[in-house]
């Protein structure tokens, strides 16, 4: 039966070589065999620009590259790779989609995004995001030299480490009026995305109607996989 697999959060980076390796044997293995792949945002934990070319990177385009051969690889950036670009995007043959994008699966339409948007209690993040979506701010920091934005993208992360520290869980996780908000803005029953880390599967009400949110898993423990075929989805695990 025909399949399409989603993945979003993997975080890669090469001091975490168990999470490479779990997403390596996955893209060889099984995601050749699916209609289409979706990465979902923060395939990357950090991203400093397309001209960071490291023997890591130039790895992790040429296994999706290789993908693209025979199965469609689909990207939305998430809030840690949100400056990758076109070209990195070629070399690893994938299509670059907006922040929110609708797809037909099978017969449902289905809304597609990382999730970052929907998380609007996090006041201080929503203020980062709009600033680091404009037009200005990406071409600004891609033009500075790259030791400055790896050190600039270090502080990021601690920063952030910091942050979340004192937020509580629901001021993390998505509100749930900007859930509905969106879902009936694109006149859809289903939407599928990541950055909470809290995979699941939740049922609700859009457009006066039942309505299902698919929530994928982070890879810092396990992958974690969304196989969605014509008659049902499943939340999967692969073990490091």
């Amino acid at each position: 039966m025909p399949f399409t697999y989603f993945i979003a959060d993997i975080h890669l980076s090469e001091d975490r070589p168990d999470i490479t390796q779990c997403l390596m044997t996955f893209l060889e293995n099984e995601a050749p065999q699916a209609d289409a792949l979706y990465v979902l945002g923060d395939l990357f934990e950090v991203w400093i620009g397309d001209d960071n070319k490291t023997p890591f990177n130039d790895a992790i385009a040429a296994a999706f590259k290789q993908v693209s051969k025979t199965t469609p690889v689909f990207f939305i950036h998430g809030n840690r790779d949100f400056a990758i670009r076109q070209e990195w995007a070629t070399q690893a043959g994938m299509t670059l989609l907006p922040e929110q994008a609708v797809i037909d699966l099978y017969g449902t339409p289905t809304l597609i995004s990382h999730g970052d948007e929907l998380c609007t209690k996090d006041i201080a993040y929503q203020k980062f995001r709009k600033k680091s979506r404009s037009w200005w701010w990406p071409r600004l920091m891609l033009a500075l030299p790259l030791s400055y934005r790896r050190k600039v993208a270090e502080n990021g992360r601690k920063q952030s480490k910091l942050n979340q520290q004192g937020l509580k869980p629901e001021i993390m996780d998505v509100t749930p009026e900007e859930v509905v908000k969106a879902m009936e803005h694109f006149n859809v029953q289903r939407m599928i995305h990541g950055h909470t880390h809290r995979p699941a599967i939740h049922a609700l009400k859009a457009n006066g109607k039942p309505a299902t949110r698919i929530v994928l898993g982070d890879w810092y423990d396990q992958g974690s996989v969304l196989k969605i075929s014509e008659t049902e989805f499943t939340l999967q695990q692969r073990d490091f």
